[in-house]
C-alpha cells in the first residue's frame, strides 16, 4: 500500500474518531440538560397547574399500553438520576389539564377547546360531481377516498398539492376527505391522549367514517399516515378497497416485539450530529424535556416567528409547510412519535397479515430511492414479507417529500391508472 493510500486511510479513520468523540460529548451535555430541564419543568408545571400536571416518562415503569421507545432509551448517568427522584418523591400524579402553560392558546391552535366544540378531528372534504349533477351522498357516492398526512403535518399535504391535480375523470366517481390526525393541524390536541393508534383509529371512525356513513373508501397515506392506515384498514378490511403507502416507516417485528419499537427509534432518529436535519430530529426524539423547551420557544410562540418570516421574506402568506411545522404542542407530537410510528411498528406485521388473509385488498407503496428519513429498505422489507399483498413502486432522484410534491401531477395520474380507480375512471 502506498504512503498515499496509508495517509488518506489514517485521516479517515481519525475524522471518525473525532466525530464519534464529539458526538458522544454532545448527546452526554444533552442527557445532563434533559436532567435538569426535568426538574425545573416539574418546579413551573406546579407553579402554574398545581396538581394538574403531566408526568415525564424519565423512569423505567412502562405502562403496556405506550411505546417501548418511551421507558426502554439507552439510560445515562443523567436518567439514573432522575429514576431514583421519582421513586423518591413518588412520582407526579394528578388530572390533567387541556391547554397547558406552554402550549400555544391562539384560535387556531385552540379552537377545539372551546366550548361546545365538537371533539373531533378537522376534515376536509372534497366532492368531485359532474357538472349539472347534485353532489352524492352517503351511499350514492361511488367511491370514497380518505387522505393521511404524516409527522409534523396536516390535511394541507393533500389540499395544497394533489387535490388540485385531479382530472375530470374522476368527476362524479369520488369523495374525497383530507384529515388532520389528532394532535395536528386544527385537530384536538388533548393533554389525556397517549396519542396510541388506537386513538387514531378510533377519532378517523368518529369524524370521518361513522357520521359519513361510509361503507367502502380507499386509503391514501403519507410516513406516519401510513401506519395509521394500516391499522384502520386491518379494522375495517372488508370495507377498504385499496391502500396507498407513501414512504411508510415499516420494520419486520422483531422475536422481542416490544424491541421493534427501539429498533424503528435507532433507525428513524438515530443520534448523530450529521446532517443538521437528522441532528435536530435525534433531539426531539430522545429527550424529552429538550424538546418541550424547543416548543416553548417556537410553537408556543409561531405567531411571532410566522410574522419575522414574512417580514424577511417579504412574502403576504407562508407555505404550508412552514405552518404545519409548529401546529402542535410537545405532548402531541411527542407520543406520536413514540406511541404512533416506533409503537406502532410493533402491529404492523399484525395489521398487514389480516389484510393478507382477506384476499380483497392491494397495498400500492410509493417510495423516492433518495429518501433520508424513511430508508427505502422500509418498504422493500414489506415487500419481501408480503410479497403477493405488496406493490412496491419506486421514484427516482426523489425524497421524503418530494415524491409528492416535485411531482403532484404524475402523482395524481398514478392514483388514477392503478388497480381501485381502473374501474371507474375507464
Amino acid at each position: 500500500m502506498s504512503a498515499e493510500n496509508l495517509a488518506a486511510k489514517w485521516t479517515r479513520k481519525c475524522g471518525k474518531t473525532l466525530l464519534h468523540s464529539l458526538t458522544c460529548l454532545v448527546f452526554l451535555f444533552l442527557d445532563f440538560l434533559d436532567a435538569l430541564l426535568c426538574v425545573l419543568f416539574e418546579l413551573v408545571d406546579e407553579f402554574f397547574e398545581g396538581e394538574a400536571r403531566t408526568p415525564c416518562y424519565c423512569g423505567n415503569d412502562g405502562e403496556r399500553t405506550l411505546s417501548e421507545s418511551l421507558y426502554g432509551r439507552r439510560e445515562s448517568f443523567s436518567r439514573k438520576w432522575k429514576i431514583s427522584r421519582k421513586k423518591k418523591d413518588g412520582g407526579v400524579d394528578g388530572s390533567l389539564v387541556v391547554n397547558r402553560w406552554s402550549d400555544c392558546g391562539c384560535n387556531s391552535c385552540a379552537s377545539w377547546t372551546k366550548q361546545g366544540h365538537p371533539h373531533k378531528l378537522h376534515v376536509i372534504v372534497k366532492h368531485l360531481p359532474q357538472v349539472g349533477t347534485e353532489v352524492p351522498t352517503g351511499d350514492q357516492a361511488a367511491e370514497n377516498v380518505i387522505f393521511l398526512h404524516g409527522f409534523l403535518s396536516s390535511s394541507s399535504f393533500w389540499t395544497e398539492t394533489v387535490f388540485s391535480h385531479l382530472s375530470e375523470s374522476w368527476k362524479g366517481h369520488y369523495r374525497l376527505f383530507a384529515v388532520d390526525l389528532l394532535g395536528f393541524g386544527r385537530s384536538p390536541k388533548p393533554n389525556d391522549s397517549k396519542y396510541t393508534l388506537i386513538d387514531h383509529v378510533e377519532m378517523i371512525d368518529k369524524s370521518v367514517i361513522s357520521p359519513f356513513q361510509l361503507n367502502s373508501f380507499h386509503l391514501v397515506a403519507h410516513s406516519m399516515g401510513c401506519v395509521v392506515a394500516l391499522a384502520l384498514a386491518a379494522k375495517y378490511p372488508n370495507f377498504v378497497g385499496s391502500v396507498t403507502l407513501v414512504a411508510p416507516p415499516y420494520f419486520p417485528s422483531a422475536k422481542d416485539g416490544a424491541r421493534t419499537s427501539l429498533m424503528a427509534l435507532n433507525k428513524l432518529a438515530g443520534k448523530t450530529l450529521w446532517p443538521p436535519l437528522a441532528f435536530g430530529k435525534s433531539v426531539m426524539s430522545w429527550y424529552e424535556h429538550v424538546g418541550r423547551c424547543f416548543c416553548f420557544l417556537f410553537c408556543r410562540n409561531h405567531r411571532t416567528w410566522e410574522m419575522i418570516l414574512k417580514l424577511f421574506t417579504l412574502r403576504r402568506e407562508l407555505n404550508f409547510l412552514e405552518v404545519d411545522l409548529t401546529r402542535h404542542t410537545h405532548h402531541s407530537a411527542w407520543h406520536n412519535m413514540h406511541n404512533t410510528i416506533c409503537g406502532g411498528a410493533t402491529l404492523t406485521d399484525e395489521h398487514l397479515e389480516i389484510l393478507n388473509k382477506s384476499k380483497s385488498v392491494k397495498v400500492s407503496i410509493i417510495h423516492g430511492d433518495e429518501d433520508m428519513e424513511v430508508p427505502l429498505e422500509c418498504s422493500k422489507d414489506m415487500k419481501m414479507m408480503f410479497p403477493e399483498l405488496v406493490e412496491l413502486n419506486i421514484v427516482q432522484n426523489a425524497d421524503h417529500k418530494s415524491v409528492i410534491f416535485r411531482r403532484a401531477k404524475d402523482f395524481a395520474k398514478d392514483l388514477q391508472r392503478w388497480h381501485f380507480f381502473r374501474s371507474c375512471c375507464d
